[in-house]
């Protein structure tokens, strides 16, 4: 029972503190450790990983893979740095080098013998492979630039849920938009047009309403008042009539 409890608080975040020991002491672990922060990134590496000479990552960015996980990263004392969780396995994160030139004999076809035969001749060849990183905090040093180069800069476009949005995704919504829009462009440009014509009868109304107005002060006798009034409740109509149209065609272009 005290086994179980003591588990239940053994928790992401009291394991990282508990890491947090091992990069203090030594400037350039310091400063991995303020950029581990800085990106939110966190230490769970376990005991037993910790006695392999193994340092566990998480990173607060999902993986774009079927299981939908944090992405976790780590460094291990043969040399290699690898992705622990985003494919079908764990892959290494190594920068990849030429191999040294090596060679292999040619074999020709020999009738006499009737089988391929060994002559003087070689092939030269070479290989690629991964670029061994022996010392630890250099790894960690590839590791924060690593991340921050391939996880947060080129994956920049996931939203705080960690919901990968990919670049043609976008790409293909932005064409379909402006495939969209182009099969309305009568539709657009009649609302164009209406808006055109009620900002210009909005501004005749109301340089007309302002004359009325002035005339008034002036003491305009009652019959002429009362005669621009209903042509200005005439224009208040028009441009009622004309706000429904426009309402109506946005209504349909949608």
């Amino acid at each position: 029972m005290t086994l179980q409890l003591r588990k239940r608080w053994v928790t992401v975040e009291n394991i990282d503190k508990m890491n947090r020991k091992k990069y203090m002491g030594d400037p350039r672990y310091a400063k991995v450790l303020e950029k581990m922060d800085l990106l939110g990134i966190m230490d769970v590496t376990t005991t037993r990983q910790d006695k392999n000479g193994t340092i566990v990552w998480r990173l607060p960015i999902k993986n774009s893979w079927m299981n939908g996980k944090l992405i976790e990263v780590a460094s291990f004392k043969t040399g290699y740095v690898r992705n622990q969780n985003s494919g079908y396995s764990n892959y290494q994160l190594n920068k990849r080098v030429e191999s040294e030139p090596q060679y292999c004999p040619v074999h020709e076809w020999c009738d006499d013998a009737d089988d391929y035969v060994k002559t003087d001749k070689f092939r030269q060849y070479t290989t690629r492979s991964c670029k061994l990183i022996p010392i630890e905090i250099e790894r960690l040093e590839y590791l924060i630039s690593y991340c921050l180069k391939n996880y947060y800069i080129k994956r920049a476009n996931e939203v705080a849920n960690g919901k990968l949005i990919p670049k043609w995704t976008r790409e293909w919504k932005l064409e379909q938009a402006n495939s969209t829009y182009g099969e309305n462009i009568g539709a657009m440009a009649r609302i164009n047009d209406m808006e055109e014509k009620l900002d210009a009868m909005t501004e005749d109304r109301d340089y007309k309403v302002q004359v009325l107005e002035n005339k008034l002060n002036n003491a305009i006798s009652p019959t002429k008042y009362e005669c621009a009034q209903q042509y200005s409740v005439k224009l208040e109509k028009k441009l009622f009539d004309l706000q429904n149209k426009l309402a109506t065609i946005n209504r349909i272009s949608e």
